[in-house]
């Protein structure tokens, strides 16, 4: 079984990035779970979302503990003393929203990937310039540093999940799959 944990703020669409990515994995033929998990529940605070995929039937039900990957959908939740790397196994990806190359710190036994899915989201008119919705451009960017979903995959999954802005959407998944760029 793979396990993905996702860190976001809330409005950012951890939760439905989850989703989306749930269904394009399904698509691939996987079976698939997709959940959050909430603190306190207001725009701008600290969420967490899910998604679990195997090629049997899931049957565990928790919370995700020890996952394979990690995508964070705000660089700023690691200056702010969030642990994203809690848990993650070694060699598993980190990947950072980000405009900028970022000190990796304790990030050395895992493989970290970078995308400017902000500035993507800004320029498709995902959210606003100072709330971009990076969500859809992130799992264009994780389709293609870990192969695990194809990009076909996931756009379909936006197509059929993601309710306004479809084609926006699919436009920032393709080009942050294009522009993500590994640094460790």
């Amino acid at each position: 079984m793979i396990e993905i944990r996702i860190h976001g703020r809330g409005g950012q669409g951890a939760v439905v990035a989850s989703a989306v990515l749930a269904s394009a994995l399904f698509y691939d033929g996987r079976y698939v779970q997709a959940f959050p998990a909430f603190g306190v529940e207001r725009r701008g605070a600290p969420v967490m979302a899910f998604t679990r995929w195997d090629y049997k039937t899931i049957r565990i039900r928790t919370n995700v503990y020890q996952p394979d990957h990690v995508i964070v959908l705000d660089w700023t939740l690691i200056l702010e003393g969030v642990d994203v790397a809690t848990g993650l196994k070694e060699n598993g990806w980190i990947l950072i929203n980000s405009s900028k190359e970022m000190e990796t710190g304790d990030f050395s036994k895992f493989k970290v990937a970078i995308v400017d899915a902000g500035a993507i989201a800004v320029q498709h008119k995902l959210g606003t310039p100072t709330a971009p919705v990076v969500n859809t451009a992130i799992l264009g960017a994780f389709s293609k540093i870990t192969g695990m979903v194809t990009i076909g995959s996931v756009i379909r999954a936006i197509r059929d999940n993601v309710p306004d802005k479809q084609e926006e959407n699919v436009a920032a998944a393709r080009e942050a799959y294009s522009k993500v760029h590994r640094i460790v």
